[in-house]
């Protein structure tokens, strides 16, 4: 059998199936479930580390039922030291329940920074595995034609009532080489956290914890070329909120 070396047609396709399953026919009891909204600041930190203090945000708001409903995210990271914007993207999109435990997401993605600015197509799922570990998996197909994914794992382990602690992790794969945006084919990253955190209410919670990142690679050589180092280990401190 041929290999195949390109894959991204095989991310458009998968795009257009997603899209295809998520906009299939509602049923009568979908279109009067009831309504209801949520706004959830999941990070907003003080990161500090040897090479730069940032700033770093994610949160997202969803509106719809339980069976369909519209979600945008947010997430970024500004560094203080160069008093500029290291990265920053939104995301439009439409969700659908396939299960009792995961929804389809469908929708565009825009990347503001780094430069160049960037489009995608999105295809993802969220929901919660065995043992109650959060999934959050996309699939990303950009206007230049360039395919990647990103895989975000995070687990609550409750030590008492008001104190848990968050492991979480995110993987991020190119498909093809990106030259322009410093991204190329294979595993670009890797990103760990250790959260301890204290919930004052169920909306307000402030944190203490260690961030990791580390570059792979020739996105790792890229960064190395430019003088800076690929990998990062940094102190952290932020709140979450909910409402």
């Amino acid at each position: 059998m041929p290999r195949i070396t390109d894959r991204r047609p095989l991310a458009a396709a998968a795009v257009l199936a997603g899209l295809a399953a998520a906009t299939a026919p509602a049923s009568a009891a979908d279109m009067h479930e009831p309504l209801f909204g949520a706004v959830e600041i999941e990070r907003l930190e003080y990161q500090a580390s040897d090479q730069a203090d940032t700033i770093v945000w994610e949160a997202q708001a969803r509106y719809g039922g339980d069976t369909h409903k519209v979600a945008v995210k947010t997430t970024g990271e500004y560094d203080r030291d160069a008093s500029a914007f290291e990265k920053a993207e939104g995301q439009l999109l439409y969700q659908r329940m396939v299960s009792d435990f995961f929804d389809l997401q469908v929708g565009v993605r825009h990347d503001l920074e780094p430069d160049p600015e960037r489009t995608h197509a999105v295809l993802g799922i969220t929901g919660l595995a065995p043992h109650w570990v959060e999934v959050d998996a996309a699939l990303f197909l950009s206007e230049t034609g360039d395919a990647s994914a990103r895989l975000d794992l995070e687990y609550d382990l409750l030590l008492t009532q008001n104190l848990v602690l968050q492991p979480a992790v995110e993987v991020n794969v190119a498909f093809s080489d990106d030259t322009a945006a410093g991204v190329y084919a294979g595993v670009t990253g890797v990103e760990a956290g250790l959260r301890l955190r204290y919930e004052l209410t169920r909306e307000v919670a402030p944190y203490v914890g260690v961030a990791w990142e580390r570059a792979f690679g020739k996105t790792a050589d890229h960064i190395r070329a430019h003088g800076e180092d690929p990998e990062r280990v940094a102190l952290v401190g932020g709140l979450r909120i909910s409402f």
